[in-house]
């Protein structure tokens, strides 16, 4: 049973500075053709206008890590990703470069990340505004606000508006549907156990990529067995943290991708479960007899499983 979702009783308005994320800058003649063998959208084919989601694989088809990717320039792409995967992720992109004209370098100090709630965005999902040395990159909307992603060099003045809760724009980031790798959810899900090439993250006509097989096997030959979907709870949700099913309380029926506090203290989670338990039974966090999930429609249609 899909119980209503949580609203929000007034739009917001504001600006949270996102500390828990960071930038990946790739440049140089071959930055975008280097990415694009590697991660799963289309790079060299991203306009200076337009931002696109996308992953990064290990050779097993799981991921390593996910982004927001756009492109300010010829010869630069960058990458937004979680904080706490920056590091090990530049490592391991920086040892297939090889002879490419390509230099990664961790941008974070240069540039900052605000979430922006409310405001004039770009009208269109994806869409990037560039002015005065800033970039407003639109996001999927979240319980009916608009929200963009606000990248500024570090020392221009923050942006003039109220300031947002970093935990209240977690929590739209997550009823948004759009999940985000960290540290505790590395190479624990192929692209679609967390919805990605849902969210348009997947490009399935580009070339190779590390794990590419196993993605197009996953979307082609009807071997996709799990989602993710969004959950509420009372309780406090974290992270990889697992989740069971009262049909099979033996083991684990699904995991944790992402989760945030929202408005009155309820806890959200973007959670990846067995498509073959959605159709009842109830379903706990940590432990079979732990807190209820509540299940909550998405705010997308994701594709009919062949």
């Amino acid at each position: 049973m899909i119980i209503a979702a949580m609203s929000l009783p007034t739009p917001l308005r504001g600006a949270a500075r996102l500390t828990d994320w960071g930038v990946i800058r790739a440049h140089g003649a071959d930055a975008a053709t280097f990415l694009h063998s590697q991660l799963t959208q289309d790079i060299e084919g991203l306009g200076p206008s337009e931002a696109r989601l996308a992953g990064y694989c290990s050779a097993k088809g799981r991921l390593l890590a996910s982004f927001i990717v756009w492109r300010p320039a010829p010869d630069e792409v960058l990458l937004a990703c979680s904080a706490d995967l920056l590091a090990p992720t530049l490592k391991r992109l920086s040892m297939f470069v090889l002879r490419a004209k390509c230099r990664l370098s961790d941008a974070s100090a240069e540039r900052l990340l605000y979430g922006i709630v409310g405001e004039a965005v770009p009208a269109a999902h994806g869409a990037v505004q560039h002015e005065a040395g800033r970039t407003l990159i639109r996001l999927a909307d979240a319980e009916g606000q608009p929200r963009a992603l606000l990248v500024q060099p570090a020392d221009a003045a923050p942006p003039a508006l109220p300031a947002l809760d970093l935990a209240l724009w977690n929590w739209l980031e997550v009823r948004s549907g759009v999940a985000r790798i960290v540290a505790h959810t590395v190479e624990q899900f192929v692209p679609q156990m967390v919805n990605l090439e849902a969210v348009g993250g997947v490009n399935f006509k580009k070339g190779c990529y590390p794990g590419q097989e196993i993605v197009a096997r996953s979307q082609y030959r009807g071997t996709l067995k799990r989602r993710a979907m969004l959950f509420d709870s009372e309780a406090e949700l974290q992270p990889g943290q697992e989740v069971f099913h009262s049909d099979d309380p033996g083991q684990p029926a699904g995991l944790v991708a992402n989760a945030a506090r929202g408005p009155g203290g309820t806890s959200s989670a973007l959670i990846e479960v067995k498509l073959a338990a959605l159709a009842g039974g109830s379903w706990h966090a940590g432990s079979a007899d732990g807190p209820l999930l509540r299940p909550q429609p998405l705010p997308y249609a994701l594709p009919t499983e062949a």
